[in-house]
């Protein structure tokens, strides 16, 4: 989550920024200190020479520095990532996993990379459960576990990246994120209060306990104080000297395995937290791989979206949801705004279904990729939604081996579609003046992940493993299995026109990132919004459930009234008003206008709003 006030800690070696109108005015020296104290962050920016959208001021500044220095795109996203992994340090960080998406202007071509997680290989069908029963641990427990923790693939993304399309080394892109690990960030009500939400979960782990509680009676750091993370500087030195071989074959990979399998657990029932023993062994480190990938591709109105393929469910399910609305000429209805959302809303429902039961990682499940993004299937799917109803939820998934674009269909089974993805992830949206763009999605899963930290290394374990489906079912697709990769929802999405880059965007928000993402596209390109406006407006999530969970401005927006009314939609509020949890996503996106130049955008108000820079902004 983005941090209110935080200022200290944030970069500024690239450049200076007026305070009257956010605008950056010229370079600064390369060790300058930090931005001037009176500087807001902003969520929207125009300009030329390269943009970047996350949501924290730092890891904004550390992009543009790299950018500033002559770094590409990739490079600046890897500064972005490792920042947040700072700053955001509950929701990003090396002991995690995620998708990253570039489009490289020179080939004019989409690539991805599949930084997931994975399973060691001695995890157990019953990882979950507990002993001698089908009934699974309550999530807290499951989550706060060894058990719980995958191996980590963000530093393998990092590395990747770098290697294949990065013009700077791990060591110079990795500079911004260890000055404001040395120097510190101003803390916030934020970060205070997910520190105190979590301090039943970090209680456990000594090493947690110390770097997260260090007030009396184990209080949170202050809001105001300077949050220092010396550990995690050090770590990343570590990294920026040796390499990532460090962290998966040699000496880090031995103390991650060992705090993954020594940390304090618990198999009764009765006891909230840690739950059981991991079983990562440092052979599992040393046999990860990031995955080169092709992109998911459909053509949406003329513009071609982009986006991860499966292990990701989010490429799959967007592309098929937007091969349902093709069906539907949404722009000529964009006067009712009531019953454009109304077709988004089943389409989700219908492209959900189908995500329960086909989709799961395709080194073990054999996904019908080709079939989910036909959009003869997508034609067919589109035969189920009536324009004046909401079917009655959950709806049954199509049948990929059968399908021929045309009315009535006959229907499969229900899936498996049970969500086991919690809400909290980070995107960061980066572009380059060479016309590079990077899109990249990273969690360590949970809020706080697994609550373990590695002793004397600064950076929280992800709880990844959460996200399969914690009851063995042969016949479902995200079943855990030994070094399998854990479905996800992550959707950086890339959509070029006419072959050139239109607009990038992302979120977190666990499933609802596949919602968040499609309702922006919608939004823009349907609805004719700016991506600002588009980013802004109040979202509903519909995955194939009785009601629709969305954010109470939207339920009490007049179309929010009328799809109660006209088309039978009920609706759930995301959460308490005034939480995190009412809010759906925390998007970031860039848009690409004629020119050359270029619209950051990011959230105005979701979690504590979100943070937009351009290397040359327009005057």
């Amino acid at each position: 989550m983005p941090h209110l006030g935080r200022r200290l800690g944030a970069i500024t070696a690239a450049l200076a920024m007026s305070v009257t109108t956010g605008a950056l005015t010229s370079p600064a020296s390369a060790h300058q200190k930090h931005w001037a104290d009176n500087v807001e962050k902003i969520p929207t920016a125009t300009g030329y020479g390269g943009a970047v959208s996350t949501v924290d001021l730092d890891a904004s500044a550390a992009a543009l520095e790299i950018l500033r220095k002559g770094g590409n795109a990739v490079d600046a996203a890897v500064a972005a990532a490792a920042t947040l992994g700072v700053t955001e340090p509950y929701s990003a960080g090396i002991g995690g996993g995620g998708y990253f998406v570039y489009y490289d202007a020179k080939r004019e071509k989409v690539y991805t990379l599949d930084g997931r997680e994975t399973a060691p290989e001695a995890m157990p069908r019953d990882a979950f459960l507990k002993p001698g029963t089908n009934e699974a641990y309550e999530f807290k427990k499951q989550a706060t576990s060894g058990m719980s923790v995958g191996v980590p693939g963000t530093p393998a993304t990092w590395e990747r990246a770098l290697e294949r399309w990065g013009k700077k080394d791990l060591a110079k892109v990795l500079e911004p994120a260890i000055e404001v690990a040395e120097k510190g960030f101003v803390v916030d009500e934020t970060f205070r209060l997910q520190t105190l939400e979590n301090k039943e979960r970090f209680l456990p782990f000594e090493a947690t306990r110390k770097l997260f509680l260090p007030g009396p009676n184990n209080d949170a750091p202050a809001v105001g104080s300077v949050f220092k993370n010396k550990d995690l500087a050090e770590t990343y030195r570590l990294l920026a000297r040796e390499g990532m071989d460090e962290f998966y074959d040699e000496g880090l990979a031995k103390e991650i395995a060992t705090t993954v399998r020594k940390a304090p657990s618990s198999t009764d029932p009765k006891v909230p937290v840690p739950g059981p023993a991991g079983v990562m062994t440092e052979e599992d480190l040393d046999d990860y791989e990031v995955l080169d990938q092709d992109p998911t591709h459909v053509n949406y109105r003329g513009y071609d979206v982009y986006g991860m393929a499966p292990s990701s469910s989010g490429g799959t399910t967007v592309g098929e949801a937007l091969n349902i609305l093709e069906t539907f000429d949404l722009p000529a209805l964009k006067a009712d705004r009531a019953k454009v959302l109304h077709h988004y809303l089943e389409a989700t429902a219908l492209a959900f279904a189908d995500r329960g039961k086909y989709v799961g990682d395709p080194a073990y499940v054999k996904v019908p990729t080709k079939a989910l993004l036909d959009p003869v299937f997508g034609k067919e799917r589109a035969c189920e939604i009536s324009p004046l109803r909401a079917a009655t939820k959950p709806v049954p998934a199509g049948d990929v081996r059968n399908y021929d674009g045309v009315c009535p269909v006959t229907p499969a089974a229900l899936g498996d579609a049970a969500d086991t993805e919690n809400i909290n992830t980070t995107n960061l949206t980066v572009s380059d003046r060479w016309g590079n763009v990077v899109e990249y999605t990273l969690t360590i899963e949970q809020t706080g992940g697994s609550g373990i930290t590695v002793p004397g290394r600064g950076f929280i374990l992800n709880n990844e493993l959460t996200d399969f489906s914690p009851v063995y079912n042969p016949t479902d697709p995200n079943r855990i299995e030994p070094g399998k990769r854990p479905r996800s929802s992550m959707s950086p999405t890339i959509v070029l026109k006419d072959g050139e880059p239109f607009l990038a965007l992302g979120s977190p928000g666990g499933s609802t990132i596949i919602t968040t993402v499609l309702q922006t596209l919608i939004n823009r390109i349907d609805l004719g919004m700016s991506i600002d406006e588009a980013l802004a407006a109040p979202r509903a999530t519909q995955r194939n459930t009785a009601n629709v969970t969305a954010e109470q401005a939207f339920i009490d927006a007049p179309y929010g009234q009328a799809l109660k009314s006209q088309y039978g939609h009920t609706f759930t509020a995301a959460g308490q008003p005034g939480t995190s949890a009412a809010e759906i996503g925390a998007a970031t996106a860039i848009e690409f206008l004629p020119g050359g130049r270029t619209v950051a955008a990011a959230e105005p108000v979701r979690r504590g709003g979100g943070s937009a820079l351009v290397v040359k902004p327009s005057r």
